[in-house]
């Protein structure tokens, strides 16, 4: 198995990314090989002193890089010898199971559907973001960013997408799939959830169960919670927000008595489990699912254990067999 690396994408790249591999090396199969895109001297230099497998981890000089700041479509079009697109292009060509980036999420998008291409059947690869919820385990948001606009049938189609990864990867047998709404009434909702809605009812090969309010995404209810591409993202980041406010708002509060400093030395260790439970760089990345090849889509703040969980995560959805199981959804 090879994982194409995009070595110069990210905030911290390469230096978080080639710490993240030389991690990853020493925790996924001996059969996984890294492959590392980008500027060759800036790669070497933080590779310089460290101890690794040379047979498992190697570089692929490129002279381009695409940036957060460019328009997506065009620079993934002419920078042809760019870290991403030449990464990109290794999984199309079949010289790498799996393309990994943390740059620009418009390009890495772009690169997945132009380069890599959609599996026949699928109208719109979209993004899967693993959500811890209150059970002990994951929810799947998905379309968690990538179709704004978004018709009926390609919710149905993310709901397959999703049921496909979390039995896949994540041992779920039979994923609950439900609806992001603004109520659990099956005629709640706007145009387009009511019609995805009846269609989900009649579909065969998942298990609908139905609408799921916004407040229920971390419930546990659902393993799967489908989405238009702006709702989805828009529930992510307000998670995110509301995640963050109530973090800082309990510091506030536990630093303001003596007996709040006391109960939270005493708590001290469930709010550690707890912070790292919710930290995104345990998860990794996000999936783009529905293109003919694994792709993750790394946090573009990702440190080292970020990219190490990133890769980790790519190793599982190669492992199960995830692009061939949409695949044949479709066939």
């Amino acid at each position: 198995m090879i994982i194409a690396i995009d070595a110069m994408g990210g905030d911290f790249a390469p230096k978080a990314v080639v710490e993240g591999a030389l991690l990853a090396l020493q925790e996924t199969g001996e059969d996984v090989c890294l492959s590392l895109y980008g500027d060759e001297a800036q790669i070497r230099a933080c590779l310089e002193g460290q101890s690794y497998d040379g047979g498992r981890l190697k570089i692929v000089p490129c002279t381009e890089v695409i940036s957060c700041e460019e328009a997506p479509a065009a620079a993934v079009r002419q920078k042809k010898d760019s870290s991403m697109v030449r990464a990109a292009q290794a999984v199309a060509q079949g010289e790498a199971d799996c393309f990994l980036s943390g740059g620009s999420s418009g390009a890495v998008l772009t690169a997945g559907t132009l380069i890599i291409r959609r599996i026949k059947g699928i109208q719109r690869p979209a993004l899967a973001t693993l959500i811890p919820n209150m059970q002990g385990g994951y929810t799947m948001l998905v379309d968690s960013g990538a179709n704004a606009d978004c018709k009926s049938a390609y919710l149905v189609q993310f709901a397959h997408m999703g049921a496909a990864y979390m039995q896949r990867v994540m041992g779920v047998e039979d994923p609950r799939i439900g609806l992001l709404n603004n109520g659990a009434e099956a005629e709640k909702g706007n145009e387009l959830t009511k019609e995805t809605y009846a269609l989900l009812e009649q579909e065969p090969g998942i298990r609908f169960a139905g609408n799921a309010e916004a407040r229920e995404l971390m419930s546990g209810d659902f393993d799967v919670l489908v989405a238009d591409g702006f709702s989805g993202n828009v529930l992510l980041k307000g998670t995110e927000g509301a995640a963050k406010a109530i973090t800082a708002m309990l510091k506030t509060e536990l630093m303001g008595t003596l007996r709040g400093m006391l109960g939270g030395a005493i708590a001290k260790p469930a709010f550690a489990a707890l912070k790292k439970r919710m930290d995104y760089k345990e998860v990794g990345g996000a999936p783009l699912l529905g293109v003919n090849g694994g792709v993750i889509k790394a946090h573009g703040s990702s440190d080292g254990r970020a990219f190490k969980n990133a890769i980790l995560q790519g190793e599982k959805l190669v492992r199960g067999s995830v692009t061939e199981q949409i695949a044949q959804a479709f066939h």
